[in-house]
């Protein structure tokens, strides 16, 4: 009776142990994008290298769209998603308020872009003195924050911002003349069709700045969010994942330091132009 006990209480402990395995096997990653695009376009681009991910590192995780910014920055300085992409002010923000730390960046720099009509008489950043311009939302820092806060420091002029959530939605404001000018950046005027770009040029480029970044929350073990940027990375060597990347602005990604990549942007005070949006 005892050994019957005994071998009873291995198969307890077996059951139990697999269970709690599998528990963990389970364990899902939430990855929160910034809003730039629709979301059945981030939907879209996403999904198939989130499922490329899966299969090279083993761990799960669940996409979470967001229809505008304000949810969008609410939920990261929450702490709620695991993983987040993010712009490099909101990747201050974060960092501040959560310790999120970032880890891949794409190689290429960003740079914020004012566009007007390609008939615009506007020639030159002072002839917006007083004009509409369109941005996405306040606080996009290439394509708004920081195109706002040079225009205000460096130009000194005053203008009368609109925020239509979406770079698409800039583009097409200006085309239709809803504003004078608008503020996107290189990378999703370049992913607009032919068409659109042709209705538009630009007149006015910002200083380069390191690219978004994917950062993990603190309560990522950094086993775990060095194996997933190791994964990203070594997808850039294979033709087919590598399209993946680049549907996301990732073409070429290389590892993101906080320090070295970021905090200059505290520098700059732009705080001073953000617009809280946390609810």
């Amino acid at each position: 009776m005892k050994i019957l006990h005994f071998f009873l209480a291995i198969i307890l402990w077996c059951t139990q142990s697999n269970i709690v395995l599998a528990g963990a096997a389970e364990k899902v990653y939430t990855v929160a994008v910034v809003p730039q695009f629709t979301s059945t376009q981030v939907y879209r681009d996403w999904t198939p290298l989130l499922a490329q991910l899966e299969k090279t590192t083993g761990y799960h995780f669940e996409l979470k769209i967001f229809d505008d910014f304000t949810r969008f920055e609410s939920e990261f300085e929450k702490g709620i998603p695991d993983l987040v992409y993010l712009n490099p002010y909101h990747m201050v923000v974060a960092h501040q308020k959560q310790r999120y730390r970032p880890l891949i960046r794409d190689s290429a720099t960003l740079s914020g872009i004012l566009v007007v009509r390609h008939d615009s008489p506007v020639k030159t950043l002072a002839d917006l003195n007083g004009k509409t311009i369109a941005f996405p939302s306040p606080n996009a820092l290439g394509a708004s924050l920081y195109i706002r806060a040079l225009l205000a420091e460096k130009i000194h002029i005053k203008i009368n911002p609109v925020y239509v959530n979406g770079h698409q939605n800039v583009y097409r404001q200006v085309i239709l003349g809803e504003a004078a000018a608008g503020g996107g950046v290189k990378k999703t005027l370049g992913k607009e069709a032919k068409t659109v770009q042709s209705e538009l040029k630009v007149i006015f480029s910002t200083p380069e700045i390191a690219s978004h970044p994917l950062a993990a929350h603190p309560r990522v073990p950094v086993s775990v969010s060095n194996k997933i940027a190791a994964a990203l990375i070594a997808m850039r060597n294979d033709p087919e994942t590598g399209k993946l990347l680049a549907a996301v602005q990732l073409p070429q990604p290389v590892v993101a330091d906080f320090k070295r990549d970021y905090s200059g942007l505290v520098k700059l005070r732009l705080d001073r132009y953000a617009v809280s949006q946390t609810q």
